[in-house]
């Protein structure tokens, strides 16, 4: 379910969140109790990302709690915190950064995937303002590593400086492929982070066939170190090196997001 040899990083495969009452009955077996899902999703797929950590805090032992239920090699990305991000001024949200990794995220071990940090779709770029932002995310917390990937959705980060930002901080841009937002499909940190926003009811996998065997290809392309052709660019290409590589179907018509994802992961094996 994960992929990867000597020339590639590992491919991450995945849905936002696990709990969505629709779901029931089409991913998750009728009769199955709520406790159990996320049980069944880690089972099926290879990460989660956790939106509800975008609205509010949670506990150390929901974390700890998260990891026991799930299998080796699967991860959790997860949301910051909109205090982090919804915000004027970004030079000043170190507070709030501080208290989003410090609430006990580190509770998930090698469970913890990258921390995304998404802006609103008004929040233009400001170069110096973002730069102070980059250098707030910390490398890591009670010695457990920490990875960030930031998600713009305003068409003024289509600029090279914006992606010599955040190549500078090690920070991934997050592509999305959306019909409301602008793409950015840089590569800037060491590994790619996709989301996959446009998935439509009528496919029963979201994704038409053909569409999954391109984002598939461009997975493994992404995972080889390579800048896949075919999208938005605002810079040079990254050097080629192998990059671990998370692609969530996320969004769009989320009744299909599992169907897409299990439908890549068997793309990914073969």
């Amino acid at each position: 379910m994960t992929s990867r040899d000597a020339h590639r990083g590992i491919i991450r495969t995945g849905i936002g969140g696990w709990t969505y009452e629709p779901w029931r009955g089409t991913f998750y077996p009728a009769g199955l109790p709520h406790k159990r899902e996320l049980e069944h999703a880690a089972a099926q797929l290879t990460a989660i990302e956790v939106n509800g950590t975008y609205y509010s805090g949670f506990k150390p032992a929901t974390f700890a709690g998260w990891a026991a239920q799930v299998p080796d090699n699967f991860v959790f990305t997860l949301k910051a915190s909109r205090y982090c991000t919804n915000r004027k001024v970004l030079a000043e949200a170190g507070e709030s950064v501080a208290r989003f990794v410090g609430q006990g995220i580190v509770e998930l071990g090698d469970r913890l995937g990258p921390i995304l940090w998404q802006f609103m779709a008004t929040k233009k770029f400001e170069p110096d303002d973002f730069a102070a932002f980059l250098q707030l995310l910390p490398s890591s917390h009670d010695g457990v590593t920490l990875r960030h990937a930031v998600q713009v959705r305003h068409d003024s980060f289509a600029d090279p400086r914006f992606v010599d930002l955040c190549r500078r901080a090690g920070v991934a841009i997050v592509f999305a492929d959306s019909a409301d937002y602008p793409a950015i499909a840089d590569v800037s940190g060491d590994f790619v982070y996709a989301r996959l926003e446009a998935a439509v009811e009528e496919e029963p996998t979201g994704y038409t066939p053909a569409a999954l065997d391109q984002w598939t290809a461009r997975a493994r392309e992404w995972a080889s170190g390579g800048s896949p052709q075919g999208l938005p660019y605002a810079a040079n290409p990254a050097p080629v090196t192998p990059r671990d590589t998370f692609v969530f179907f996320i969004n769009g018509a989320k009744v299909r997001a599992p169907h897409g994802a299990m439908a890549m992961i068997e793309r990914l094996r073969g």
